[in-house]
């Protein structure tokens, strides 16, 4: 026969293998907000290339051009707007990346000739997250034991210092999540039937924006009806706009 207080004592045991099992999936590697940074690169590379070149191409066929034109414009949009995400891309990083180090080149000298100082600013930043005062300087004399930069760098300045952003691996994976976004729309101009590439171009580019936004969703964690949502609507926004300027202009010439 089970007792009560085995019984309590079982049940307390599942639930706290349970938290455990669900606390170890959770994402406490200094690199998760890399991971997030990378993603976020990544989608908005891609989604800028299905939007701006299906968006471009859209325009033009508002302006009833020929099959080539199309084609022509989507290739050079495709083209140009890679090469414009990889610049952009690496200028930005190569700034962040300078920043970081200058910053890391600060706070080893802080640490060298400012030591007192370093050592309170170290034990107040522990004690902000609810450490006691005592139980902050004795963990403060424990870090600065060994190597205190890299505690500093993350606690101080949220850096961390062997995981800095490459600025040639932020700027090719940029072109190369916008060429792998523009190829779709680009194949939906291309393979569809002259009377219907419109409407196959307005199909394939939704539907490609609802799967990126899904696949990013989903990784991410976050809602994916939400995101496919947003993405959609200002996709399908962007399409009716160009569409229009198009036939504006075509009329006008």
């Amino acid at each position: 026969m089970v007792t009560a207080p085995t019984a309590r004592k079982a049940k307390e045991n599942v639930l706290n293998d349970t938290k455990v099992a669900a606390h170890v999936h959770e994402p406490h590697e200094q690199s998760h907000a890399a991971k997030l940074n990378w993603l976020r690169a990544g989608v908005l590379g891609a989604n800028d290339g299905i939007v701006s070149v299906a968006a471009l191409m859209m325009g033009v066929i508002g302006a009833s051009q020929s099959a080539s034109v199309i084609a022509m414009t989507g290739f050079a949009s495709t083209v140009a707007g890679a090469v414009s995400m990889a610049l952009g891309e690496y200028v930005s990083v190569s700034a962040q990346r300078d920043t970081e180090k200058v910053m890391i080149k600060k706070e080893k000298w802080e640490l060298a000739e400012l030591v007192h100082e370093e050592h309170e600013e170290m034990v107040q930043i522990l004690v902000g997250y609810g450490i006691s005062e005592p139980t902050a300087r004795k963990a403060t004399t424990e870090i600065e034991s060994g190597d205190p930069l890299p505690a500093h760098l993350q606690l101080e300045l949220g850096i961390a210092q062997d995981d800095l952003t490459s600025p040639w691996a932020a700027a090719g994976s940029s072109a190369l999540a916008f060429i792998v976004g523009a190829i779709l729309p680009m194949c939906a101009v291309l393979l569809a039937p002259p009377s219907v590439t419109a409407l196959a171009l307005v199909i394939v580019t939704l539907g490609t924006l609802a799967l990126t936004g899904a696949i990013s969703a989903k990784i991410a964690g976050t809602s994916i009806p939400l995101a496919v949502l947003r993405l959609v609507v200002g996709g399908g926004l962007g399409l009716a706009v160009t569409y229009g300027v198009g036939m504006l202009v075509g009329v006008a010439v």
